[in-house]
């Protein structure tokens, strides 16, 4: 028996449903489950935890005047600091109205932006246009951006196509070296800075989630902090095998510049939690504050001590033969140079810089699901060196 054309098409159809509604009645979809990592001195995320302001004084924007012109304002010689290329203004651009909405069109303090060329007259209308705060725009000297004299090309080509074999980032990239370089020990320098003491530094493409009610600028000088973080990481021991050799060298040399008993020197020894870490790095367990964000008084890069650091590291030429970043050298150069009591982690400031977070549970925040701590692959978990932070030093 042959049944009419439309008869068969309806019976088809119908058959395709039932197997349909078999398929999604028996199928489990795959749950989605977010990474708990339990770490031996860290059982949870402390940012789970309800989040407040920092302890110390707190000055906020109605205890002074903050307006941008003011001649009698209550802002400090601070500055939101930026190493920036042209080609980056959109990612700048979404920085600046993130820190803007959440802190600084409270406080108005001013933005430097640095670049080794001349900024362009759209990047300075647009960015100026982003805040009532001044904006200033400068040139980085030929001198502290040009590779040093004494770095030879020939064993630099040869370092770098060792590191690209060891899948070191960024290896043969000079431009990358040569900011690592001013970062760790340059801009301080530059004459734009010469009377300025504090700085936040801001990258283009980050992310801050949270309202920040108070002065951070203050709360550094009134608490006498020296350098603030949200992010602690581990860092690749390819890129720097003998960054602590050479610290150790100096530190022999030097051994009345550590803050011994004080120090953070534990956190930067530390080889129970990956000891492949330290041991590649020749004893460093390359923890660091991840320096895209930080918040510092610059008068610890410009004492003694770390001018004599920077400079010993310099000349030995790690930061070009080796991809020395700006990160570990101020990591290591706080953790042995600096009472650990005056570092500080700004557990209340919601931020992102790809792929890694900051989120507290805070009402103020928003975009920034708390305890996140990455939203890529479960293995990035394992970079995370905020546990031995808090083991050696503590949350504070």
């Amino acid at each position: 028996m042959v049944f009419p054309k439309p008869m068969r098409a309806l019976a088809l159809a119908s058959t395709v449903v039932l197997i349909y509604i078999i398929f999604i009645t028996l199928h489990k979809p795959p749950q989605i489950k977010e990474p708990r990592i339990v770490y031996p001195d860290m059982k949870t995320d402390p940012n789970l935890d309800e989040t407040h302001e920092p302890s110390g004084k707190l000055f906020r924007a109605s205890d002074g005047d903050y307006s941008p012109n003011s001649s009698n304002s209550a802002r400090i010689n601070a500055t939101i600091l930026t190493l920036v290329r042209n080609s980056e203004i959109d990612g700048i651009i979404q920085s600046m109205r993130d820190l803007e909405r959440t802190w600084n069109s409270k406080f108005n303090y001013p933005w430097t932006f640095f670049n080794d060329v001349p900024f362009t007259e759209e990047f300075k209308t647009r960015t100026s246009a982003e805040t009532n705060a001044s904006c200033h725009y400068e040139i980085i000297p030929r001198e502290h951006w040009a590779v040093p004299g004494w770095i030879d090309p020939a064993l630099y080509h040869d370092s770098a196509a060792m590191m690209n074999q060891n899948q070191v980032q960024y290896a043969g990239l000079v431009s990358y070296h040569q900011m690592c370089r001013w970062n760790s020990g340059m801009f301080y320098h530059h004459p734009a800075l010469r009377d300025t003491r504090y700085y936040w530094r801001v990258e283009p493409h980050v992310h801050f989630f949270c309202d920040v009610d108070y002065d951070v600028f203050r709360y550094m000088q009134d608490n006498e902090k020296t350098y603030g973080f949200t992010i602690n990481l581990y860092d690749s021991p390819q890129s720097m095998p003998t960054l602590w050799p050479q610290t150790m060298d100096f530190v022999n040399a030097h051994p009345e510049y550590l803050k011994n008993g004080s120090n953070a020197q534990p956190w930067l020894e530390d080889k129970q939690r990956r000891p492949e870490h330290n041991k590649d790095a020749n004893g460093y367990s390359t923890c660091h504050f991840w320096s895209n964000f930080e918040v510092a008084d610059m008068e610890f890069w410009r004492s003694k001590p770390y001018e004599d650091y920077f400079n010993h590291l310099d000349r030995s030429g790690g930061f070009f033969y080796e991809r020395w970043g700006d990160a570990p050298v101020h990591s290591i150069a706080l953790g042995l140079f600096e009472d650990a009591s005056k570092i500080h982690w700004f557990r209340d400031i919601g931020y992102q810089h790809i792929p890694y977070f900051n989120c507290p549970n805070s009402p103020k925040c928003s975009g920034c699901k708390k305890g996140m701590f990455t939203d890529g692959e479960d293995f990035l978990y394992k970079e995370d060196c905020r546990p031995n932070w808090f083991k050696y030093v503590g949350m504070g």
